[in-house]
């Protein structure tokens, strides 16, 4: 087993433990403990909390010198290692709080030179997806394993070999809203542009979730703005290893840095209509 490797199966082992313990938590019924961060639609749980909790002590175990960065619970662990593990225990928290099954662990280890290895587990569907910096990204099952290529109903083989047609109209497209209802404002702005030139558009709440299931050609393109790094960093490297396009979508007054992952012949079509506000 390569380093890589061996870095993505504790990637595997602490996302499965942890979607195992939401979704014990998901069984047993409403949250009590909730608050908000950044806004009152920003909501933190105490199943946040806890699955955090449950991944940093696996990895303090299997990789005690390393790093970590986590959504909840504040300064990032600098480790000695050089290597750090990037990781969103819970996302997609609101969806979690309504009984919405749109959520998922998402676990990253990251180097000097970026993201090593990344899975995101979405235990509503037993589903796991992964990829290494050197492999290729996969999805686990119930239906079995299977190599993903990034290719949804919207760009379409042509007879000859290598050679593809975008079609932009016929893209699903997901994204995402952000917290704050200023920078919705200037977001819907966006998405009255798009609407009229794509099949439809999709807005689910957990960001990774999102990013796998582009990777594995549910959606066409996504693209989201004010992730932060723990919300992409397992499920861009998906999409990379997917074969997709992941480029960012420049900060502006009104909008956020942000992220778009679509397949070549529909990336730089999607950006140019999203791009500004």
């Amino acid at each position: 087993m390569s380093e890589d490797e061996a870095l993505l199966a504790v990637a595997v082992e602490a996302a499965r433990m942890a979607g195992g313990l939401l979704a014990e938590r998901a069984r047993r019924g409403t949250e009590r403990g909730v608050s908000s961060k950044s806004t009152p639609t920003d909501l933190v749980s105490e199943a946040d909390l806890a699955s955090e909790r449950a991944i940093r002590e696996l990895l303090a175990a299997r990789r005690p010198r390393d790093g970590f960065v986590g959504e909840e619970q504040g300064a990032a662990a600098a480790g000695e290692s050089g290597l750090s593990w990037v990781v969103d225990p819970l996302d997609g928290t609101v969806n979690f709080l309504f009984g919405i099954p749109q959520w998922c662990v998402s676990v990253a280890a990251r180097d000097e030179r970026g993201v090593v290895a990344g899975a995101v587990y979405d235990p509503n569907r037993d589903e796991l997806f992964t990829a290494t910096r050197d492999g290729r990204a996969a999805l686990e099952g119930p239906d079995g394993r299977s190599t993903l290529a990034g290719r949804g109903r919207a760009v379409v083989a042509d007879a000859e070999p290598q050679q593809e047609r975008a079609g932009l109209a016929a893209a699903m497209v997901a994204t995402g809203l952000y917290y704050d209802a200023s920078v919705r404002f200037a977001q819907g702005r966006v998405l009255a542009r798009l609407v009229g030139r794509v099949r439809d558009i999709r807005r689910f709440g957990s960001a990774a979730l999102d990013l796998a299931w582009t990777a594995a050609g549910r959606y066409d393109a996504y693209f989201e703005r004010g992730l932060k790094q723990w919300d992409l960093a397992a499920g861009a490297l998906i999409c990379k290893r997917a074969g997709l396009d992941v480029l960012e979508l420049p900060a502006h007054e009104e909008l956020p840095w942000g992220v778009l992952a679509a397949p070549p012949a529909l990336a730089q079509p999607l950006l140019d209509l999203v791009r500004g506000p």
